[in-house]
């Protein structure tokens, strides 16, 4: 297969990342003889720096004309740290979203069986969660209209949403149902806002069209008790925009890394892939950040386009490199010299050697004379 992949590395940590996930492509691409064409553009705050625009028509253009977006972070704290600044890193990301149609976000969470105890909760808690969260990405408080009086003091933010918006994410979240297990939770805020209650009927509506499928409703706020009570009892969670920008982020301490949640960004025509980690600018440069989220974020690209054999590949890769401790120091006591790209070299070694027992990697690496 030829793909042509858009790739907007970003700031901070994304560039070191995405070069990883980069890595593993390459070697994917070559034991299955696919095509991967890489188009670079600039997004975020080094697209401001250059071009005076968090989103530059030229990197929108490439966009348009690839077959996927891989993306790596955006952020800086010179902007972060500036609440009047006009122009901000993330107005990039928003309209790339909103200009590409990418209306569902899909976030997987699962708690890997070799790191349990990295994870701050008790593994008895934990183990066996394997969640997808289906976040609504275009619609809601982050797009609606807002307001500030003339004299600063007050402020209003429109949270509002369509029955089309609602509908077409819905259909998606009850179809992955159905390959998993069947069972969809809306999270919502129904009892006190009216654009979750349109969220209820909605999905009552259409629930009906999947009656395999289990349908449950949380509010928002007992919705994010329970995913640290008992995360196991999710498997596909429905939820709007900024309920599923907070869910996702609390879901990310069950595997114990932040830097192990890829994320798809899919619309009727276009799909970006990215990890959900920020750009971790105090990390920049240093060859410590975890790669393992982009490099699933690729992952799911793969899925995307249905080469099923190849992102599985790649998942098995990452399952042994946890398993042997090739991680980043977010997860790793075990050893201290492994970094960004070392990371990156193990799971693509393990792809061009996978009936190996890649231990004499681990050594070699850890600067041990050990052959195994």
């Amino acid at each position: 297969m030829k793909l042509n992949i858009a790739v907007l590395p970003g700031d901070g940590i994304g560039p070191e990342v995405t070069d990883q996930a980069i890595k593993v492509l390459n070697a994917i691409a070559t034991e299955f003889n696919h095509e991967f064409i890489y188009n670079y553009a600039s997004v975020g705050a080094i697209a401001i720096d250059e071009h005076g625009s968090p989103l530059p028509e030229s990197t929108l253009n490439i966009c348009k004309s690839s077959d996927a977006i891989l993306f790596g972070a955006i952020g800086d704290p010179k902007y972060d740290n500036d609440p009047s600044a006009k122009v901000r890193p993330e107005q990039g990301l928003l309209k790339l979203r909103k200009e590409l149609g990418l209306f569902a976000n899909i976030r997987p969470v699962k708690a890997y069986e070799s790191i349990l105890n990295k994870s701050p909760l008790k593994k008895e808690i934990i183990k066996g969660t394997d969640i997808s969260i289906y976040r609504e990405l275009t619609g809601g408080i982050y797009f609606g209209g807002k307001q500030i009086s003339d004299d600063g003091n007050t402020a209003s933010d429109l949270c509002e949403y369509s029955r089309f918006e609602i509908e077409r994410i819905t259909h998606l979240a009850f179809k992955a149902a159905q390959s998993r297990k069947n069972k969809v939770t809306l999270v919502d805020k129904a009892n006190v806002l009216e654009s979750s209650r349109l969220w209820r009927r909605v999905v009552i509506e259409l629930a009906v069209q999947y009656p395999d499928v289990t349908l449950d409703f949380l509010f928002v706020d007992n919705a994010a008790m329970q995913m640290i009570l008992n995360p196991k009892q999710f498997d596909v969670i429905l939820t709007e925009n900024m309920f599923g920008d907070i869910i996702s982020d609390e879901a990310s301490v069950i595997g114990g890394s932040i830097g192990l949640l890829a994320s798809a960004s899919i619309g009727d025509t276009y799909a970006m892939f990215e990890p959900i980690h920020g750009s971790y600018p105090q990390a920049k440069g240093k060859d410590i950040a975890n790669p393992i989220a982009s490099i699933l974020s690729a992952t799911m690209m793969l899925e995307h386009f249905e080469l099923f054999k190849e992102a599985q590949l790649i998942k098995d890769a990452v399952e042994k490199s946890l398993k042997l401790h090739i991680t980043t120091p977010d997860l790793n006591t075990k050893y201290d010299n492994i970094t960004t790209s070392k990371v990156g070299d193990f799971i693509e070694d393990v792809i061009n050697n996978p009936n190996d027992s890649n231990l004499n990697f681990t050594n070699i690496h850890l600067g041990q004379s050990t052959i195994i």
